[in-house]
Parts: C-alpha cells; structure tokens; sequence
C-alpha cells in the first residue's frame, strides 16, 4: 500500500508541475483552513472530479487496446498531436501518426501484456477547465525473447475533446 501512496504522490507533482503558469501569490506559503502550508502551488490545487464518464471510458480503453496489441484502436483514443513522457525517460512531443512506429515497434517485442488495473481518479482543473485521468495498475510484460518484466504504474492522461494529447508515466519495478 505504501508504494501506491508514493506513486499517487508523484503523480500529484507532475500535475501540479505540469504547467508553469504564474498565480497571484500573497505569501511564500499558503494555507489550507488554519492550516499554513510550506509550499504555494504553481498550477493549481483546485480539482474536481468532474470529468465525463466517456473521457474515462477512452483512457481505460486505450490500455486494453496496449494489452490486446490492437494499436489501430489505440491511435484512435488520441489527438492529432501528442505529449509523451515516458516511464524510461522516452519523451515525444509531435504528429500521433509519428509516434505510432514506435510504439507499434515496441509492443511488437511483446508476446503478451497483461494489466491489471488498481484504481483510477478523474481530475477536472477548475482553473483552466483541463481534464486528467490518473491510473495506478499492474504490468506484466512478457517479452518474445522470454524475459518477463513486472512493475506497478501511475499514469497521467490528459484528455481534451475526447482524445488523450498527454501522457505521462511512472514506473516502480517488482
């Protein structure tokens, strides 16, 4: 359960870091009720669960589509264009059209995924009205060559007019 804790903590970071816009800020710190906190935020800390069921439905889907290797099906939960900030430090930002080789390449390693998914939270900014979807889930990916690697993720999914164009991704070995 600790592990769990650690990546919903790392996975609130990036969203909070995911944009650097300024805020009005009074104060080094600000405070939460009586509370005075040590930090202020630098996007936001105002979230609501308002995101659509069909939003959570796309991500959820985009992970079955990676676990059934259907990446045509894939590609279609995704924008135009697409952020990526992988688990192993792969980053994209460019055409979907572009990213799809590569994915398409290293699914192709795989001779089968296994997900098991654990939980998942719907964010809704009420600052600047974005939409995440934070998942926490198990991997079991068993390579062609057959080497099988296991890790727990946290991912962040943002999604705008019903396509993911952000995805950011933490990874904790077994």
């Amino acid at each position: 359960m600790k592990q769990y804790f650690l990546l919903l903590l790392a996975s609130t970071a990036i969203i909070v870091a995911c944009n650097n816009k300024d805020e009005t800020k009074t104060s080094p710190a600000s405070t939460s009720g009586n509370l005075k906190l040590p930090y202020t935020a630098g996007y936001t800390t105002d979230f609501s669960d308002n995101v659509s069921d069909e939003d959570l439905l796309l991500v959820l889907n985009s992970y079955k589509y990676w676990e059934t290797a259907d990446l045509k099906a894939l590609r279609g939960t995704m924008g135009d264009s697409m952020v990526v900030d992988g688990a192993t430090g792969f980053k994209f930002r460019g055409l979907t059209d572009s990213l799809m080789p590569k994915w398409t390449l290293s699914r192709d390693s795989l001779s089968s995924v296994v997900i098991t998914m654990d939980a998942w939270r719907k964010n809704h900014t009420n600052k600047d009205s974005m939409n995440y979807i934070t998942t926490w889930y198990k991997e079991i990916d068993t390579y062609k060559t057959g080497r099988v690697d296991s890790a727990n993720y946290a991912d962040i999914n943002q999604v705008k007019k019903g396509k993911i164009i952000w995805y950011s991704s933490f990874k904790q070995k077994l």
